[in-house]
């Protein structure tokens, strides 16, 4: 039979050491002990520990300096530091070194086998997913990546439709508006368009109509002159002018005043434009691929967007669905966000365990792929770039999910004040349960409470799982 691996304790002060080493022992691990960073950087040497519990104030090199040794060693080696205080720059300059998790002083004895448990499980997940990775190379030399955005991804039968209409709308010259929510990855869709038409080679000018202010909206689209207004020392060419021979994405379109869109109907309509402040008629060649999250028929209605603007906008309509509407999509969307930030951070073992994925498939994505992108960009943050457990996804649910209860009962009667505030609180730790992975201890931070009152009211509201 094979010994199981150790727990390495290092710290200094004795009282402390042999209680987390009696901790330990007595839920079946087998212990190491360090007085020092010299004694704990031979034993991680020499005897290859689980995971370490390391305290950052010790003689010879202190906790940091051994987290600096250990270096690469960090990636299979999660090392739980324990401070005496949280928020210490020692523990922020802990964490920025690659350890796993840090304990305050005085901690919780529940807290640390918690976070052990959860480091050991994280290890063995990566050990998992390289293992599975270095059988699935050998078996077969790795694919060459496919010629597409990274992001447009999708099996569905929605999705399946946007990159027909995106393959009919490239082969023409034809204006696009491309409408969906934001988040959806309407830029995407534009630059995709603009690769596979015959205008792929030439430049991809884009601009986003909602963020510049209305002074300057005419002045980005189609230049000015020097002179033209204060501040203007030199002549500027516009987005139409540096796309010749490409395109032009106009962005949130829905956002441009009045007098912008009676220009670029002009253009639309005759090719042609002139710079703020001068008098030369310019033409451009530049195709036009626009979008909005707004209701542009609304609009119209409204009189805020020009009717003749939409119909010359609208030639060729796309419209991508929104996350919630495509959920076959969410796990080859996750994957490819995160083979992005092992790329961009130089990570090799990050994944999402199986219980993170079914959360992640499980919550209806109000931001669309962007809330999903920054979700578990946050996520593989916490997780170190390893595995990522379920709550390591700090992910707000809509609004809607923490909703007031009904103020009357079936039969019309008032409820009281005090059981709404009751139903109020009992849906607000559920929420925070939730989103912890049932994690007591961070649920009750979250909570701003303290753990003995979220273990009461737990009991209180028949919430114990």
């Amino acid at each position: 039979m094979v010994e199981p691996e150790p727990i390495l304790v290092a710290d200094d002060d004795r009282t402390i050491r042999r209680n987390l080493v009696r901790l330990l022992q007595a839920e079946g691990y087998r212990t190491l002990e360090a007085a020092s960073g010299t004694e704990a950087l031979a034993l991680i040497r020499a005897e290859a520990p689980a995971a370490v519990l390391l305290d950052l104030k010790m003689p010879g090199p202190d906790g940091l300096e051994v987290l600096r040794q250990l270096g690469p060693t960090l990636a299979d080696l999660p090392v739980i530091v324990i401070t005496a205080f949280g928020g210490s720059a020692a523990a922020i300059e802990a964490m920025r070194r690659g350890a796993y998790d840090y304990l305050t002083k005085p901690f919780d004895l529940d807290e640390v086998l918690l976070t052990l448990k959860r480091a050991l499980r994280q290890r063995a997940l990566v050990a998992e997913v390289r293992a599975l990775r270095d059988r699935e190379e050998e078996a077969e030399e790795a694919p060459e990546a496919p010629d597409e955005d990274p992001v447009l991804v999708g099996r569905g039968a929605a999705m399946r439709a946007v990159f027909k209409a995106i393959g009919r709308a490239a082969a023409t010259d034809e204006p696009v508006l491309i409408v969906g929510e934001s988040g959806t990855g309407k830029e995407l869709v534009a630059a995709a368009l603009h690769k596979h038409s015959r205008r792929g080679a030439g430049p991809f000018v884009g601009v986003n109509c909602g963020a510049l202010p209305e002074a300057l909206i005419e002045s980005e689209l189609f230049g000015h002159e020097r002179g033209a207004f204060t501040g203007a020392d030199r002549q500027r060419p516009g987005r139409f002018e540096r796309a010749a021979g490409g395109t032009v994405f106009l962005d949130e379109v829905g956002e441009l005043p009045p007098a912008a869109q009676a220009k670029l109907l002009r253009v639309l309509q005759r090719r042609e434009f002139e710079r703020v402040g001068g008098t030369e008629t310019l033409k451009t060649d530049a195709r036009v691929i626009s979008a909005t999250h707004r209701d542009l028929p609304k609009e119209v209605a409204a009189g805020r967007f020009r009717e003749d603007l939409y119909y010359r906008l609208n030639v060729v309509r796309i419209a991508i669905p929104p996350l919630r509407d495509r959920p076959e999509d969410i796990p080859p969307l996750a994957e490819q966000v995160l083979r992005r930030l092992e790329r961009k951070y130089g990570w090799s073992d990050l994944s999402l365990t199986p219980e993170a994925l079914a959360k992640v498939e499980a919550m209806t994505w109000p931001g669309n792929v962007r809330q999903l992108e920054n979700a578990l960009a946050r996520a593989a943050i916490a997780a170190r770039g390893r595995a990522i457990l379920p709550d390591h996804l700090d992910v707000d649910e809509p609004a809607a999910a923490l909703s007031l209860p009904a103020e009357t009962d079936e039969d019309g009667a008032l409820v009281p004040l005090r059981a709404l505030l009751a139903e109020v609180e009992r849906r607000a730790i559920q929420r925070a349960l939730r989103a912890c992975g049932g994690n007591r201890t961070r649920s009750a931070e979250r909570l701003g409470i303290s753990r003995r009152q979220l273990f009461d009211k737990i009991r209180e509201y028949g919430l114990e799982t």
